[in-house]
């Protein structure tokens, strides 16, 4: 693999580990409280914030903080937002709330994962405030370049939103980090393909990606739509297939950050073998990259 896995980066970068605590600002989600939608993206069951503590965001941090400090002497961190989309909610609240993480001096940068049709000119306004601050990543949504997938699973946003929102980042100088989910249902190996290809044509060229296997789970629309009528998934063998030829695909500069992901085990439907992290892992950066990665 040509490009930088994340933990490579941030050596290169900061010159130690960085590690990244999991913290919730306690958004929501224009596709679940009735702006767009009630039910969600098709895959998704609370927002992917499986490993997020809730509360006081002081408390938060600390207890966070205190649990990696057990297995490691991490010294700095990334504050990374994951659950649902943070930057949907009142503004001035946010920037208070993502103010007071920053400013932490354990805090080496601030990581936001929201959608593409939450970032407006407030938004805006706010991250580039914040950047002032602390180096600021912006991890936005894509999943597929393909609109008519993008229906099909209740995305509520496009490729054509992605774009607005990545041209609006990167013209306050923030790094965008797109995610994307392989195996879609009703999608070939070339459509996700297309969708690397989407990113690796992007200019000014996109920070880093984040890629995924699809997790099938119980209590999703897509979870109910699979027990009612399992459809096909692919093995590891031809998820490592498909990601090596993806990372070919994706320009030198780009930073790997993800290439697996962690799917809840209680609500895991398919594909099981997506359960074992390491042994995934193991398999994927013998096969494919030849180096570690996350």
């Amino acid at each position: 693999m040509k490009q930088l896995t994340l933990s490579e980066y941030l050596i290169n970068t900061y010159g130690e580990k960085i590690y990244k605590i999991s913290l919730s600002s306690g958004c929501t989600c224009p596709n679940r409280d009735g702006t767009k939608g009630t039910s969600g993206c098709a895959f998704c069951l609370n927002g992917s914030g499986e490993f997020a503590t809730r509360g006081d965001i002081d408390f938060q941090f600390e207890e966070a903080k205190a649990k990696i400090s057990e297995k490691t002497k991490a010294k700095r961190f990334i504050a990374y937002f994951q659950s649902f989309s943070n930057t949907y909610g009142n503004v001035e609240e946010l920037t208070k709330l993502y103010k007071k993480v920053a400013l932490k001096e354990e805090v080496a940068i601030l990581s936001i994962a929201t959608r593409p049709d939450c970032i407006n000119d407030d938004v805006i306004k706010t991250l580039k405030e914040l950047s002032l601050i602390k180096p600021v990543w912006v991890e936005l949504g894509l999943q597929t370049a393909n609109i008519e997938s993008a229906r099909k699973l209740n995305l509520g946003y496009d490729k054509y939103d992605f774009i607005k929102a990545f041209n609006a980042l990167k013209e306050i100088g923030v790094k965008v980090i797109a995610h994307v989910i392989f195996s879609l249902p009703d999608e070939s190996e070339e459509d996700s393909l297309d969708t690397v290809r989407f990113l690796s044509e992007l200019s000014p060229a996109i920070d880093g990606v984040k890629i995924q296997m699809l997790h099938v789970l119980k209590g999703t629309p897509l979870g109910d739509r699979y027990i009612e009528k399992p459809f096909r998934l692919y093995s590891l063998e031809e998820y490592g297939k498909l990601l090596k030829r993806a990372l070919e695909i994706l320009p030198e500069s780009v930073v790997i950050h993800r290439i697996t992901g962690d799917p809840p085990r209680k609500y895991l439907l398919a594909p099981l073998w997506t359960i074992d992290k390491k042994k995934t892992l193991n398999y994927l950066n013998k096969y494919t990259i030849g180096k570690g990665g996350k």
